[in-house]
């Protein structure tokens, strides 16, 4: 089992004396730090390799939130899990990508389940004997998968089953072969776009990419993917006229 270094920050002592002894009773959690303000553990980060933060939000100078805005937003930035009495900052903590969020008062038995997803996340992204070079350029593995965060955990997909990608500000909705509710994931269609294979997927529409695996029928100006008639965009019709000029 790996061991997860991470870091405690709470300006309440009582709180963070508590948080700090949930992380030294569980075996694969490693206490580097423990700090009463954001700051402080900001100057932290620069200085150690953390791998996850339990982080309350109503702090003063910097809060939770300010500080997970502020963290390296890379494949090795430390995870986050909240700890907090508000209830109403459950929606910012999943816009700053947080694993968890554990409402104050909350005993071990929480605490350890937060953590332990804190560990399957950890363990599913350090496994790089599942991807060649190619694989992990193109973001996806060999077994031809695509992870997600959806809610508060890490979803993977088969490509072959993606019928249609759709756009939706903030967020995306992945439709998929054989289920009626589509998949919501808070990533932008850009980001999906530069992880999908260009050879199986296309961006057709500003809110759309398709599987062109997928596509039953189409004109110059729209395609069908089952019941579903997509648009092809403006700026798109010039790539999408080449892949048509395939078919006929």
């Amino acid at each position: 089992m790996m061991t997860l270094n991470c870091i405690a920050v709470d300006d309440e002592p009582l709180a963070l004396g508590l948080v700090c002894r949930f992380i030294e009773q569980t075996p694969f959690l490693n206490l580097a730090g423990r700090y009463s303000g954001a700051v402080d553990a900001l100057k932290a980060l620069h200085q150690q390799k953390i791998d996850l933060i339990f982080l309350d939000i109503q702090m003063p100078d910097l809060n939770g939130i300010e500080l997970a805005r502020v963290l390296d937003k890379g494949p090795d930035k430390p995870r986050i899990i909240f700890t907090t009495a508000y209830n109403q900052f459950a929606l910012e903590g999943y816009k700053v990508d947080a694993l968890d969020y554990l409402l104050k008062p909350f005993n071990y038995e929480e605490f350890l389940r937060a953590s332990q997803k804190a560990l399957n996340y950890a363990e599913l992204i350090n496994k790089p004997a599942m991807l060649t070079p190619l694989a992990a350029e193109a973001g996806h593995t060999d077994n031809e998968y695509l992870f997600l965060k959806v809610e508060y955990q890490l979803v993977r997909i088969a490509l072959d089953d993606i019928l249609y990608i759709e756009g939706l500000k903030d967020y995306v909705k992945v439709h998929l072969k054989g289920m009626e509710k589509a998949v919501l994931s808070l990533t932008s269609l850009k980001a999906l776009e530069e992880k999908l294979p260009s050879k199986r997927f296309m961006r057709v529409h500003r809110s759309f990419i398709v599987s062109l695996e997928q596509v039953t029928s189409m004109t110059k100006n729209s395609l069908q993917i089952g019941k579903m008639n997509i648009a092809v965009g403006d700026q798109y019709k010039e790539a999408f006229g080449q892949f048509l000029g395939r078919w006929i």
